[in-house]
């Protein structure tokens, strides 16, 4: 089998969705291959010089509810398609999150939007797609 083991990093973004179409399709046409969505989310953090400043609990909250419902958008998505998957929201640093599940998981390929939604950040290919594809030990499906 070509791959066994599908891992799509979701973040509800157009190209996130597009790489979330291509691991669906995907599963469908390898027999026997698990898939698995991962959105990760982080709090955000201000600094105020060198010092880390206290965020509102109601702003962390409202990354936290973002994260459910982008969470629930995946799982409506692979339900209308009906792919059975696995989605999980893990907080943390996305690029760090991708590798270490795509490591813990034992993915084969990782699929990917080119470009998510970390704004002005990102120019030609995203920050955390370019990060993905320089540390990951598997191929690397970027999606435009």
């Amino acid at each position: 089998m070509l791959f066994s083991k599908i891992l799509v990093a979701y973040d509800g973004s157009k190209a996130s969705n597009k790489a979330l179409e291509h691991g669906i399709e995907l599963a469908k046409a390898l027999e026997g291959a698990e898939l698995r969505i991962v959105h990760a989310f982080d709090f955000p953090r201000v600094y105020a010089g060198e010092v880390l400043a206290p965020i509102p609990a109601s702003v962390n909250k409202d990354y936290y509810d973002l994260a459910e419902q982008t969470t629930e958008e995946a799982k409506q998505k692979l339900t209308q398609a009906g792919v059975a998957a696995t989605v999980d929201m893990v907080q943390g640093s996305p690029a760090e999150v991708i590798l270490d599940y795509a490591k813990e998981f034992g993915s084969d390929v990782i699929l990917i939007g080119s470009r998510g939604l970390g704004g002005i950040r990102e120019f030609v290919l995203g920050s955390v797609s370019h990060n993905v594809v320089q540390h990951a030990r598997v191929p690397v499906l970027v999606v435009k």
